[in-house]
Formats: structure tokens, sequence, C-alpha cells
């Protein structure tokens, strides 16, 4: 955790409008090989991220943070986060990005899109009580089950 804040704040402190991801960590089960490991990262994110119409075939949008998009091997959460942690924040709040890739197609049912989503949303919302974030970023407490994508 120390090593995803540090990178965040780096990240922010740049004054640049993106960073590189930090490996927040890496499941997978014994024996697994890492190249099929699911992983967790988080970045400062580019303002035009939000929205992008470039997104791959078959992404679906979600309300959650500012924007949140899934795949059946991949989720994406994008917050905004102001922190008494982080210099600057009050006036440029540090937008963060968290990522889960490499999960288990399980498919592209609704349920199993929300379900990528549940373990991200724990893990950035784990982020955003470690940075302070007000508010905790916009996320909330707890991720509806019945979470749906956008029209």
């Amino acid at each position: 955790m120390d090593r995803v804040v540090g990178a965040i704040r780096k990240g922010h402190a740049s004054g640049r409008s993106w960073s590189l991801a930090e490996e927040f960590c890496e499941l997978r089960a014994k024996g697994v090989d890492s190249r099929e490991a699911t992983t967790l990262s988080f970045h400062i994110y580019a303002p035009d991220d939000v929205g992008d119409p470039g997104n791959p075939e078959g992404t679906r949008l979600l309300s959650l943070g500012k924007e949140a998009v899934a795949r059946p091997r991949v989720a994406g959460l994008y917050f905004e986060c102001v922190s008494p942690r982080i210099d600057g924040s009050r006036g440029r709040p540090v937008r963060i990005h968290g990522g889960l890739e490499g999960a288990a197609n399980r498919g592209d049912a609704v349920e199993h899109l929300v379900a990528n989503l549940t373990v991200l949303h724990a893990a950035s919302l784990a982020v955003a009580e470690e940075l302070e974030c007000e508010n905790d970023g916009g996320l909330p407490r707890e991720l509806d089950p019945n979470l749906q994508p956008l029209p």
C-alpha cells in the first residue's frame, strides 16, 4: 500500500496529467504462471481518459466514481481525491485510476463484470482511505450488487 500511495503522491506532485501504473498486488493460485495472474494497479489518469470513445469493443460503462469500465477479464475505476496528505489536491484533485487485469474469463454477463468491479472497488476504497480522500473519493462504502451498465 505504501508503494502505491507513494507513487500516486509522486505522480500528482510531478504536475504531469498522468503517471505510470504502480502494481498494488498480484493474485494467483499456487503453481499458476505470473503471466496468468490477476493484477490490481493504480496510477494518475489523464483527463481525457474518462469518457474515452476509444474503449475496446465490448466495454461496458458503469456509474461508479467518475467512471467505471468493464470487460470479461478487465475492470477500470476512475475517481478523484482531495486529501490533506497530498499538496495541491484541493485546487487540483488527484485523478486516480484503479485497474484489474487478467481476471478469469467467465463471460460478459453483467454479474461477472460486477464481480470484477467488486474486487477493484474494495482495493480502490482502501487506497482512498489510506490517502484520506474527502468523501472516500466519491466511492460508495459498499458496492451495489445490482449495479447495471449505462445504456
